[in-house]
This record gives C-alpha cells, structure tokens and sequence, in this order.
C-alpha cells in the first residue's frame, strides 16, 4: 500500500501563515493553471443562499437588501415569506401558503456572486475568485450546490423532503461533474453549515458511490456538536435586546423561531455533555438539560418534541464519511463558549464568557470533530488544520487564509486515490 492509501489521522496542525507562506506567490492571479484537476463542488454556509420567491413572479428574496432598504415596511411581507409551517399530517416543515421557493444557480458558483461589496467577503466569492487562479473553470471543472439553510438534514425515518431532493440534485451534480472531468472523483469544499450538510449527505450515500465518484472533503470552519452562540440567539427572540438590530439580525431572529435548521445548530450532549452553556441564578443549562431551556425561552411542547426527534439523535449519532477528509479552522479570535442571564430575562443582554475559535465556531467542536473521526477505525484520512487570528468570514475571504486553503486543494488533487 502507498503512503497516501494508508490511513493518516493527522495531529492538530498549527499553520503560521505569516510566516509560512511570506514570499510566496499570491492564488488570486491567474497564470497557475493545472491541468488534470480534479473537479470542486462547493457547498456555502449558513445564510449565503440566494433564495427566490415565486409570489409576484420570481425575484430575489434572501438577500433582497436593496428593495428592504428603500422600503422597510416591506419588512413584515418578507418575514412571512421566509417563515417556515411544521405541516403535523406530513411529519416536515414547509413554505407558508402561498409561498413558493427556489435557490438560485444550482450547479453552477454564480449563486456565491453578489451585487452588494459586503457579501463578496461574507459568501464564496472569493474563494472561487481564488480556484479560477489556480486553473477552475466555472461550469467545467467547478460547481456549486446552494441549498435552502432554512431547512436541514433530520434523523433517520424522518421525514426532510427539501434536504432529500438538494441530495438527489447533489448526487447528479457530483456524477456529472466527475464525468465531465474524464470520470475524476469529485472534491467537496464546504463552509461553515455547508460541512454539516455534506457529511449527511455522504452517510446517506452507498458506500461504494462515495469511494467512486468522492475523491475528497474538504471542510472549512466546521466543527460537531454545535454552540451556545445558538442558545443566545434563540433567547434573544423573546424580546429586542439589541438597540439596534441590524436587518439581518431581525429577519434571522424572527426565522429562527420557525426554521427547520435551528435546532441542528445546537450544543450536543455528545461534544459538551452538563457542561454548563447558559447560566442563570437559579439554574443552568447545558446540552444535556437542552429541553428544558428551549422551554424556558418560549417553544412550545411540539417544538420541543420536534427538537427531540428530528434533531438530536443526528447530533447523538455522529458518523464520519469514510471519505478522505481535511478540516480547516480559525483560532485565536473569542468566540461565545458561555451566556450569562443572572437574573433569567432573556429579553436582557446577557454577559459573555468567550474561548476560543473564529468567532462563531468555537474550538472545542474542532477538536470535538477531530476526536470522533479519530475513534472511527475505517476512516481512510483526516487532517485537522489551524489558521492563527483567522475569523469565521475570513476563511474564504482573505489573501492568507485563502492561500492556506487553495494549497491544501490543489495538494489533494495531487495526492493518490485513497
């Protein structure tokens, strides 16, 4: 067996990119371009999708900032038609009545281009900006897979149509970019909740499809076992605690009550067990007890039950993809670890307590994720990578990091086939 077929479970890798890669040539210039390269799906993180709605004819409505801006009592219309309905007959969340939804460009990475200069650092855009420097080429040898982040993944024997069909539509989209690329095996570039979507959808995949058409998975600022950031949120819509809410925070904050996805954003009693996240005079709340604080902040008995059996066995039961993986991350920046309502009003802004991450992820996931991988014997590769002083956004949007994350590509399409 060669080198590269052995099974490497890679310790924790410290990158000092500074010092690492002064010098060397910068990926956003074209003039590098290989040959031979394995094609790229990228799948984005939570909120980057570009929705459209079917109401008045199709037009944009995540993110549709320029219509909001002109008119903000056009606010209350847009928050209904993101708004999700749990349908009980059909056991699956739904569109409101009326409503009718698409994601825009799948297949192609045109979906991550935005009008608006602020989403160019907070989507893909950059780090297709960087693979067409290095010899992709949009449509040919890189794809996209935009999916709807108001939906997710559910447990086994539950019904998730909207991740189903984005999974039936992944599939082609993988077998049809490999054989374009004269039968390569695809690699799967994701970020942030794009990291969770993938590893559901490779478990689902047979494993014989996953070893012929997946020749590599590639996660960006994802960890397991989600965060007590989350907890925050989900306390926040009980009231206004922000002054003033940015549009983003009041159209999340409002959704979150309704998405299907929230709940699979929460800690997991398998990464943190009681381990205090929420913490209140009286009483604290960990993942364990996570129930009891989704009561607390306001969600019914049904939405609590929905948390219980659609979302939770999925964090109970992780399973790594018996994929090659590499898992690159940002630390050194504070990122929330504990929230602080002494006095339990969850309308107030709480006190923080941060460790360390990128700001959203925090590292306990990251090493929570490299842990579990690790504890799995038929895992054929996995390594971990840590970029220093590296946000959540700036993985794919600065010069540093983006080198860090293109070499790392372009070595897997070198390396031989696991």
């Amino acid at each position: 067996m060669e080198p590269q077929q052995q099974r490497l479970f890679a310790p924790l890798v410290l990158l000092l990119a500074t010092i690492f890669f002064a010098g060397a040539p910068a990926v956003i210039g074209h003039g590098e371009a290989a040959s031979g390269l394995h094609p790229v799906v990228l799948l984005p993180g939570y909120t980057c999708i570009q929705a459209s709605d079917a109401g008045r004819g199709w037009f944009r409505l995540w993110e549709n900032y320029t219509a909001l801006q002109a008119d903000p009592g056009l606010l209350p219309c847009y928050q209904d038609q993101l708004r999700l309905v749990y349908d009980r007959a059909g056991g699956d969340y739904r569109n409101a009545h009326g409503v009718e939804t698409r994601v825009v460009s799948f297949g192609t990475a045109r979906s991550f281009r935005f009008d608006d200069p602020a989403q160019k650092n907070a989507c893909m855009e950059r780090l297709v900006e960087a693979l067409e420097g290095v010899g992709y080429r949009e449509g040919a040898s890189l794809f996209g897979a935009p999916y709807d982040f108001r939906y997710a993944p559910a447990a086994p024997g539950v019904t998730a149509r909207a991740f189903s069909d984005f999974s039936t539509s992944l599939t082609r989209l993988v077998e049809r970019a490999s054989e374009r690329n004269g039968n390569r095996p695809v690699i799967l570039v994701t970020h942030s909740f794009g990291g969770f979507y993938a590893m559901e959808f490779l478990n689902k995949r047979p494993l014989p499809w996953r070893r012929r058409h997946v020749k590599h998975l590639v996660m960006l600022c994802h960890g397991v076992g989600g965060s007590a950031l989350i907890m925050q949120v989900l306390a926040s819509t009980m009231g206004s605690p922000s002054p003033a809410p940015t549009l983003r925070d009041t159209v999340l904050s409002f959704g979150n009550r309704s998405f299907g996805s929230m709940f699979s954003l929460l800690p997991s009693p398998k990464v943190y067990g009681d381990t205090p996240l929420v913490i209140t005079r009286a009483k604290n709340y960990s993942a364990e007890n996570m129930p009891e604080f989704l009561a607390a902040v306001g969600f019914s008995d049904d939405e609590v039950a929905r948390y219980r059996t659609r979302a939770l066995p999925l964090t109970l039961n992780f399973r790594a993809p018996l994929v090659p993986m590499t898992s690159i991350n940002g630390v050194g920046v504070p990122t929330v670890d504990k929230v602080v309502y002494w006095d339990a009003n969850f309308t107030e802004m709480p006190r923080v307590v941060n460790g360390d991450g990128d700001g959203i992820v925090n590292l306990e996931t990251v090493l929570a994720l490299q842990r579990l991988v690790g504890d799995v014997p038929d895992q054929p590769y996995f390594k971990s990578i840590l970029i220093p002083n590296t946000t959540h956004n700036s993985m794919i949007s600065d010069d540093s990091a983006l080198r860090v994350v293109v070499k790392e590509i372009l070595e897997v399409n070198q390396a031989t086939s696991s």
